[in-house]
């Protein structure tokens, strides 16, 4: 039977020529596998260079110099060497710099000792523990990188956080019902005062007579985005606006946003290295902390929703409902409702001491527009008080009874009080200090307006710590059962297969080799559930090569030995290639729906069908052509 005359699918496109010996590559296939595979070997090296365990000291003054932070580096080494912490050495960075040192333990002992040495006289640097990256200069110059460790591999605490929606679509508008006061007031249109317009989350106002309803609309028509009604409001003429569906859904894309960039400020601020903050789904945000243990004092920052208000005090003629009554230092007091700026308008917070008391401050910074504002507002006001209100969202956990199961509802309470109220000298500008609060609560007022308010409060619903102990033995264990399955199938296909089970195990290596690489290019954080990713991986490239030895056992039947190993390979290819992209779509759907684990399994799982179709199809037969292709075969053992 000729060996020539197989009609099949053409491997890379190319047609076969006759010239051609049977079960070979040209030149130029053999040099572009090696290609890849070099390049794979490349950037899988920086994972064969484990990090040391570092503490990263970042400055929270933008003015602080290199010269500077030297200084402290030095200071920081010097004091681990009074307490025997030994360090690898020091280094400078574009921000800030790096102590590495030998050990996690001993990471965890110079954090707080450094934290406390450099941050004595205030809040002068964030001390983060890292890892520091000991791959070769001039691989990293070539972009290699190892991967990410997850949090079950790295130890740290997660969070699954609920943002509150409803009580934030309901501040919109109620603010948006102050605004439409005054533009009412603004036209000298005439509506009936002392009722309230917010029900839920309509606005509904009643005029006079018609023609002042037609004035309203003129006046209000900056608020189009609301759905607009013209009918009778208790009787009279009046106009009701409703927050259509598309509104709702672009605030709260808005609040999610605005929430997950102070979250990632508010984490810079506790000093994490590679935090991820991630939005799940409508109304839930991630927020995974490697390397933290002790999760109180994150828990404390990430679910505290704290804001401070800036309002003129009332005065005698002020009507009742544009005003509020709190009570300050044993006696009430009344202020607008209408606030000058907020949190929202802080550009910088520093906690302080007042030279003259020595009580705690903060020293507040405000931006261009509320700066503005504040000179604005107090330029006519000399002599009249002003009022901080400092407003908190404290979550609260009630259980209750529900078919016979107990369950918990998660909610929030807000707690509002003055905690200053007074007299305006002169006008203010951009710069002014906050008095009346303790070292803790001024601390944390002062790390939250610098990481910018949350638009929209939020409460904890799940949290999960990994200790680094259990993390170090998550990668022991993962990696014993990569090891262990890999050696198997190694052991398995040279025993049932002979030599061509010795190419599809030179095959198997480079695929696990190209999976590394390919992930850590593209900077995936690795987890136990990419590990079992892995694991699956090896199963199912090994999987592609049985079909292609098991069809050509098949094809020896019938064909000569060169005819029924090219038959083999080309057959097989339409089966594999089927198998595979079916497994990929369902990658790519968990990818896209998934979070957390399932991600990190998806991920891993994605990249692997990709590798195993490029080894099992092209490494493997590239090998077995060295190995068989034109020799006159006589018999083949497989």
């Amino acid at each position: 039977m000729s060996e020539s005359g197989l009609s099949g699918p053409p491997l890379l496109g190319v047609p076969r020529r006759r010239n051609v010996a049977p079960n070979s590559f040209r030149p130029w296939q053999y040099a572009l596998i090696v290609f890849v595979l070099v390049i794979g070997a490349l950037y899988a090296a920086p994972n064969l260079f484990q990090p040391d365990p570092a503490l990263q000291i970042l400055p929270r003054d933008a003015e602080t110099t290199q010269n500077d932070i030297q200084i402290a580096l030095s200071r920081a080494e010097a004091a681990l060497a009074e307490v025997q912490i030994a360090s690898v050495g020091s280094e400078l960075l574009e921000q800030g710099g790096l102590i590495r040192v030998t050990s996690d333990a001993d990471q965890l002992k110079a954090k707080t000792l450094i934290s406390n040495l450099l941050n004595a006289t205030g809040e002068n640097y964030v001390v983060a523990l890292n890892r520091a990256s000991t791959t070769p200069q001039w691989l990293q110059d070539l972009g290699g990188k190892a991967m990410s460790l997850g949090l079950d591999l790295s130890g740290g605490v997660h969070f699954l956080l609920q943002v509150n929606m409803d009580e934030y679509l309901q501040s919109v508008v109620d603010s948006a019902a102050l605004g439409m006061q005054d533009k009412l007031r603004e036209a000298d249109v005439v509506y009936i005062p002392n009722r309230e317009w917010v029900d839920g989350l309509d606005i509904s106002i009643a005029f006079s007579s018609e023609d002042e309803r037609e004035k309203a609309l003129v006046a209000l028509e900056e608020f189009a985005d609301y759905q607009i009604r013209e009918e009778q409001v208790e009787g009279r003429a009046g106009l009701t606006f409703k927050l259509s569906q598309e509104r709702i859904e672009a605030l709260e894309d808005r609040a999610i946003s605005q929430n997950l960039t102070s979250l990632r400020n508010r984490v810079n601020e506790l000093g994490v290295s590679e935090p991820q903050v991630q939005r799940l789904g409508r109304q839930r945000i991630v927020v995974d902390l490697p390397g933290i243990q002790d999760s109180a004092r994150a828990k404390g920052i990430l679910n505290k929703f704290a804001n401070l208000e800036f309002r003129l005090a009332a005065q005698a003629n002020t009507p009742r409902f544009q005003q509020e009554t709190y009570e300050y230092e044993g006696r009430v007091q009344d202020v607008l409702r209408r606030n000058i700026v907020t949190g929202n308008n802080v550009q910088d917070a520093q906690q302080s001491f007042d030279p003259e008391t020595s009580q705690p401050q903060v020293s507040i910074e405000l931006d261009s527009e509320g700066g503005n504002r504040m000179f604005d507002a107090t330029k006519g006001n000399v002599g009249r008080d002003m009022a901080i209100l400092y407003i908190e969202q404290k979550p609260i956990v009630r259980k209750v009874q529900r078919d016979g199961e107990t369950v918990e509802i998660f909610t929030s309470e807000e707690e509002r009080r003055l905690i200053s109220v007074a007299n305006i000298k002169s006008a203010l500008g951009f710069q002014f200090r906050i008095t009346g609060l303790g070292l803790r609560e001024a601390q944390d007022l002062a790390l939250l307006l610098r990481a910018g308010a949350l638009a929209a409060p939020m409460y904890i619903v799940e949290e999960r710590t990994v200790g680094a102990q259990l993390g170090d033995e998550n990668i022991t264990r993962g990696w014993q059962s990569v090891g262990i399955g890999f050696a198997l199938v190694l052991i398995f296909m040279l025993f049932y297969y002979r030599w061509f089970g010795l190419a599809a195990n030179i095959a198997l290596t480079a695929n696990l080799m190209l999976l590394v690489a390919i992930m850590s290019v593209l900077g995936a954080t690795l987890t136990l559930p990419g590990i079992a990713g892995i694991v699956l991986t090896v199963g199912m490239a090994v999987d592609a090569n049985v079909l292609i030895f098991s069809r050509i056992r098949e094809e020896l039947r019938e064909r000569a030995p060169q005819a029924a190993i090219q038959a083999g390979f080309d057959r097989a290819l339409v089966t594999i290639t089927d198998a595979n992209i079916t497994t990929f779509f369902v990658a790519i759907i968990l990818l896209s729906i998934g979070s957390g684990p399932v991600r990190g399994f998806a991920v891993t799982l994605a990249v692997g069908i990709v590798t195993s179709m490029f080894t099992a199809i092209m490494v493997t037969r590239a090998i077995v052509n060295l190995m068989y292709g034109g020799r006159k075969l006589e018999t083949l053992k497989i």
